[in-house]
């Protein structure tokens, strides 16, 4: 598709509606779209050469290894996401059983199987399993301020910090025991950050935090890879709707653009890619990541976004979590081993560390998932979120593998510990077009401003209506951070589109 924005295979009729961004938000919405016959002029402009997203499955060592989105949280019949994955034939029986389907979680991570000291040997599960406890309580607990008048802290951090400050304090052990407990609940912060996608949960405000809906279902993975949800939605839609290699540089709205290829016929959108190529359109469905918004947002939208607008992309949060992939000729684990966590023995979450990145980075990471075993290699996955994830992603492999094998050894309390065999991480920070893995409602925000996100423009009554529509996992109330949440808004702002075009149509609801 070229600057005029049509050519000779494009029907004449209908609105013409473009799809910024070719993640699940997007490919959802062009899906929805594409089904109705009141949008035969659709297009998909996705700025990087793969469709996807912050889903990325790639193969590596032998195997499947999912770059961005891992799992699918709480896969069960209210989840779209499982039930696409159910359909397009990605899961396996354990993941599809109704015991799997029904297990309550509340959306924690499980028990680590070994717990390694910093110094070397083991932390007694029993004791990883007391705090575990303890935290987990605790983070229920957010949930009573959803509807206080005035939560007693502006954080989940300094909540979390302030009652287990009065429970240290009562504490009868010797100081040791004392110090390896406050250390345990020092690395469950650090895991805390990696779920919520934020640098400390000082920054994830109080009373939103348990507007975050938790779905029943034991958190599943695609045995396949993820990549398989979006080949089976590609695979559904016409060959020639995505274009590839075009990001975009400015959206124009409000305005009344023509092309020589439609004489007669207005826009009130104009889309203006990097090359200079411009796509006019009635409607636009937005689903690039907030990161690339806040980076952008002074420079994207021509006129500039309403005030109010502005500053809830501003206001809501969105960090990065990151994964690091170590690959062993053998496994120096127990077999049967699923997540080794590391705890930093001199750590404790109610002092406030602040020594120098280069020598501390790796201690934001939680500890190591156990892949499931490749033909011939064996593969750990470790997550780290935050300030020190965005400083991994600065340094080179051989630094990234010298660090992690000097935790592993001194962990293990083996020397000797061979050296991982490759190592393979993502860089979501620093792709140009993510600048980040997910959204979160930060201090100084509140759902209202998720809810201002999705708003289309332009706001209030203005015509002509829908120019531009807003999707993408940040734009949904109680499911942000989440690729169901992302597909749901995708489905949103599609049916919203064929509401405003077609009044009589039913909503379709999940249609799968």
């Amino acid at each position: 598709m070229e600057s005029s924005g049509g050519d000779a295979e494009t029907p004449s009729f209908g609105p013409r509606v473009l799809v910024v961004g070719g993640g699940i938000a997007g490919l959802g919405a062009a899906q929805r779209l594409c089904r109705h016959p009141a949008f035969p002029r659709l297009r998909v402009l996705e700025a990087t050469a793969r469709a996807g997203g912050r889903i990325r499955s790639e193969r590596s060592f032998g195997g499947v290894v999912e770059i961005g989105a891992h799992w699918i949280h709480g896969p069960s019949q209210g989840n779209p996401v499982f039930q696409l994955a159910a359909k397009y034939g990605l899961l396996g029986e354990k993941e599809l059983s109704a015991e799997n389907q029904l297990m309550e979680t509340g959306g924690h991570v499980g028990l680590p199987s070994v717990s390694y000291a910093s110094s070397g040997g083991s932390v007694s599960l029993e004791l990883v399993a007391e705090m575990a406890t303890l935290f987990y309580s605790l983070v229920d607990q957010t949930r009573e301020f959803l509807h206080a008048a005035e939560p007693p802290v502006p954080s989940v951090g300094e909540y979390l910090k302030k009652e287990i400050s009065q429970r240290a304090a009562r504490w009868t052990e010797d100081e040791g025991t004392r110090k390896l407990k406050l250390a345990v609940l020092d690395s469950f912060f650090s895991l805390e950050c990696c779920v919520s996608g934020a640098h400390s949960m000082d920054l994830v405000a109080l009373a939103p935090f348990g507007e975050y809906s938790v779905l029943p279902g034991l958190d599943c993975t695609l045995p396949g890879g993820y990549q398989g949800l979006i080949d089976g939605i590609l695979a559904s839609l016409p060959q020639d709707m995505m274009v590839f290699n075009k990001p975009v540089k400015t959206v124009h709205w409000n305005g009344s653009f023509q092309e020589a290829t439609s004489p007669g016929e207005t826009f009130p959108v104009s889309v203006e890619c990097e090359d200079g190529t411009r796509f006019p359109a009635h409607h636009v469905v937005l689903t690039v990541p907030l990161g690339f918004l806040k980076e952008r947002l002074d420079t994207f939208f021509e006129p500039p976004l309403p005030t109010e607008k502005a500053e809830a992309i501003r206001k809501v949060g969105f960090g990065t979590n990151n994964k690091i992939f170590l690959e062993f000729a053998e496994p120096f684990w127990e077999p049967g081993c699923q997540h080794i966590q590391v705890v930093w023995e001199d750590a404790s979450p109610l002092q406030d560390a602040a020594p120098a990145m280069r020598d501390t980075w790796f201690r934001k990471l939680i500890g190591f998932l156990v892949l499931p075993s490749f033909p011939s290699a064996h593969v750990l996955c470790g997550f780290i979120a935050g300030l020190e994830s965005e400083f991994m992603e600065t340094l080179s492999d051989a630094e990234v593998l010298q660090a992690l094998t000097h935790v592993l050894r001194r962990a293990t309390g083996n020397p000797q510990l061979p050296a991982p065999r490759g190592v393979l991480r993502s860089r979501w920070h620093s792709a140009p077009y993510t600048r980040g893995s997910y959204s979160y409602v930060a201090v100084g925000s509140t759902g209202d401003d998720i809810d201002l996100l999705a708003q289309p423009l332009p706001m209030g009554g203005e015509k002509p209506q829908l120019q531009i529509l807003f999707a993408g996992e940040a734009t949904h109330r109680t499911f942000y951070s989440t690729t169901h949440g992302a597909l749901l808004s995708g489905w949103r702002e599609a049916d919203r589109l064929i509401a405003l075009r077609d009044p009589q149509a039913q909503p379709p609801g999940p249609r799968l």
